[in-house]
């Protein structure tokens, strides 16, 4: 599994972080940037990863701002992206399993980096329930 992870300067700790936490898992990795705490744009780092994620690059992404929320909205314009905003791994769990989110979001300023391990492994290893749910995710990739 390969998976995209970018953030903005907010979010760059974070990322930093949860990439190690990804690499002990044996995940290949694709860092989108940004590379620093420089001041930058989060918008262009949420649609590099929506974008990687919907052209194959990367199975699936990880984005970090300071709440997750202003990347997410970059990447959810990307059409076929179901970024979910994931604040706890009872969220994560169910982003996956009912929304099939192909990529989560984790705010830097509003979890701890146990918390962001924790709710990126209920994502990994959750799997998606199909059944009702896939109704519901195909009216989502149509719009």
């Amino acid at each position: 599994m390969r998976i995209a992870v970018a953030a903005d300067h907010g979010g760059f700790a974070l990322k930093e972080f949860l990439k190690e936490h990804l690499a002990l898992r044996g995940i290949e990795i694709l860092d989108l940037g940004t590379f620093s705490e420089e001041s930058v744009d989060y918008p262009l780092y949420g649609k590099a990863c929506g974008e990687a994620v919907i052209s194959g690059e990367a199975d699936k992404g990880l984005l970090c701002c300071g709440t997750g929320i202003g990347i997410s909205i970059a990447a959810n314009k990307v059409k076929g992206i179901r970024c979910a905003v994931c604040a706890c791994a009872e969220t994560a769990e169910l982003a996956k399993r009912h929304n099939d989110a192909n990529i989560i979001s984790i705010g830097a300023r509003t979890t701890t980096a146990a918390a962001a391990a924790a709710i990126l492994d209920a994502w990994l290893d959750a799997e998606f329930e199909g059944g009702r749910h896939q109704r519901r995710v195909d009216m989502l990739n149509n719009m």
